[in-house]
Protein backbone atom coordinates (compact mmCIF):
# COMPACT_ATOMS: atom_id res chain seq x y z
CA UNK A 1 0.00 0.00 0.00
CA UNK A 2 1.42 3.36 -0.23
CA UNK A 3 1.82 6.68 1.74
CA UNK A 4 -0.24 9.40 0.89
CA UNK A 5 1.68 12.06 -0.83
CA UNK A 6 2.39 14.84 2.00
CA UNK A 7 0.97 18.26 1.04
CA UNK A 8 3.46 20.59 0.50
CA UNK A 9 2.89 24.09 2.75
CA UNK A 10 3.58 27.50 1.19
CA UNK A 11 7.36 28.62 2.72
CA UNK A 12 6.21 32.38 2.94
CA UNK A 13 2.67 32.06 4.60
CA UNK A 14 3.18 28.62 5.89
CA UNK A 15 -0.10 27.10 4.97
CA UNK A 16 -0.78 24.16 3.30
CA UNK A 17 -0.74 23.98 -0.51
CA UNK A 18 -3.69 21.26 -0.86
CA UNK A 19 -4.63 19.65 -4.38
CA UNK A 20 -6.78 22.04 -6.23
CA UNK A 21 -5.72 25.23 -4.98
CA UNK A 22 -4.55 28.18 -6.91
CA UNK A 23 -0.31 27.63 -7.20
CA UNK A 24 2.54 28.61 -8.85
CA UNK A 25 5.92 28.08 -8.65
CA UNK A 26 8.24 31.10 -7.90
CA UNK A 27 11.63 31.63 -9.66
CA UNK A 28 14.08 33.17 -6.46
CA UNK A 29 15.98 34.48 -9.48
CA UNK A 30 13.49 36.24 -11.81
CA UNK A 31 13.80 34.32 -15.52
CA UNK A 32 14.54 37.83 -17.46
CA UNK A 33 17.66 37.99 -14.75
CA UNK A 34 19.52 35.00 -14.74
CA UNK A 35 17.44 33.13 -12.74
CA UNK A 36 16.28 30.32 -16.17
CA UNK A 37 16.53 27.23 -14.75
CA UNK A 38 17.52 27.93 -11.50
CA UNK A 39 15.85 27.11 -8.15
CA UNK A 40 11.60 27.81 -7.41
CA UNK A 41 9.49 27.50 -4.41
CA UNK A 42 5.72 25.92 -4.92
CA UNK A 43 3.35 28.91 -3.40
CA UNK A 44 0.44 29.93 -2.76
CA UNK A 45 -1.01 32.19 -6.38
CA UNK A 46 -2.56 35.03 -3.79
CA UNK A 47 1.45 35.30 -2.14
CA UNK A 48 3.15 34.57 -5.38
CA UNK A 49 1.20 37.61 -6.86
CA UNK A 50 1.79 39.93 -3.92
CA UNK A 51 5.47 39.91 -4.55
CA UNK A 52 5.29 40.52 -7.81
CA UNK A 53 2.87 43.26 -7.42
CA UNK A 54 5.24 44.49 -4.42
CA UNK A 55 8.93 44.00 -5.77
CA UNK A 56 10.20 44.61 -9.41
CA UNK A 57 12.02 41.88 -10.74
CA UNK A 58 15.46 43.77 -10.51
CA UNK A 59 14.63 44.10 -6.75
CA UNK A 60 13.68 40.68 -6.75
CA UNK A 61 17.13 39.38 -8.11
CA UNK A 62 19.34 41.57 -5.69
CA UNK A 63 18.07 41.89 -3.05
CA UNK A 64 15.24 38.98 -2.28
CA UNK A 65 16.77 36.16 -4.02
CA UNK A 66 15.74 33.64 -0.53
CA UNK A 67 12.82 32.85 0.88
CA UNK A 68 13.73 34.20 4.00
CA UNK A 69 14.69 37.34 2.17
CA UNK A 70 11.12 37.81 1.09
CA UNK A 71 9.77 37.09 4.62
CA UNK A 72 12.07 39.79 5.84
CA UNK A 73 10.48 42.38 3.58
CA UNK A 74 8.49 44.32 5.99
CA UNK A 75 5.41 44.91 3.36
CA UNK A 76 5.59 41.17 2.06
CA UNK A 77 5.80 39.57 5.86
CA UNK A 78 2.65 42.09 7.11
CA UNK A 79 0.82 40.27 4.19
CA UNK A 80 2.29 36.66 5.02
CA UNK A 81 1.62 37.46 8.61
CA UNK A 82 -1.97 38.15 7.59
CA UNK A 83 -2.99 35.89 5.02
CA UNK A 84 -1.22 32.62 7.05
CA UNK A 85 -4.69 33.07 9.01
CA UNK A 86 -6.59 32.36 5.94
CA UNK A 87 -7.82 29.14 4.93
CA UNK A 88 -5.53 27.57 2.37
CA UNK A 89 -7.67 27.86 -0.32
CA UNK A 90 -8.25 31.67 0.53
CA UNK A 91 -7.66 33.36 -3.10
CA UNK A 92 -8.60 37.11 -2.11
CA UNK A 93 -7.98 40.00 -4.41
CA UNK A 94 -4.51 41.31 -4.75
CA UNK A 95 -3.54 44.71 -4.83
Amino acid sequence: MREPEAVPTCPLCLRPIPPGVPQSRHHLIPKLRGGKGGETVLLHQVCHSTIHRTLGETELARNYATVEALRGHPELRRFFDWVGKRPPGWKGKVR
